[in-house]
């Protein structure tokens, strides 16, 4: 699998979370902080507005990885994230992975990993490590 990928391969998606994910995601992860929850607070913080959760949102590299590129069966072994903008929540946000290093010696590579929101912002960037495997793939 790894031999099929080249640097510059890349993979996107465009989501638009809703509030009733933003109260899912706060539930499922236990993170309810009013900033994302409660619109009184929301208004009275520095964005003027509650936002969505920065990890909701990096969690679309989680999708790109196992289901695009490089796809089933890849294991995530790192993930560095910077935090640069807020999310608005009904805001659409462009997540991409684009293959920037490839391991000659293990079938490792790196992917530049980027959200971008409706205004062209980059609002979370990244790096990520990742195996790529295949489903019949077996480690000894």
């Amino acid at each position: 699998m790894v031999n099929s990928l080249k640097v510059g391969d890349r993979a996107t998606i465009t989501i638009t979370f809703s509030e009733v994910e933003i109260f899912q995601f706060a539930e499922i992860s236990t993170d309810r902080n009013p900033l994302h929850l409660d619109k009184d607070f929301g208004r009275a913080s520095i964005f003027g507005q509650r936002v969505v959760h920065g990890m909701l949102v990096a969690s679309l590299f989680s999708g790109l990885i196992g289901m695009e590129l490089p796809g089933s069966g890849s294991i995530y072994l790192g993930q560095s994230l910077s935090f640069k903008a807020p999310v608005s929540i009904d805001e659409p946000v462009t997540a991409s992975v684009e293959v920037i290093k490839i391991r000659e010696d293990k079938p490792i590579v790196t992917l530049r990993t980027v959200c971008i929101n409706s205004v062209g912002t980059t609002v979370i960037e990244g790096e990520a490590v990742v195996k790529v495997t295949t489903p019949n793939q077996h480690e000894n």
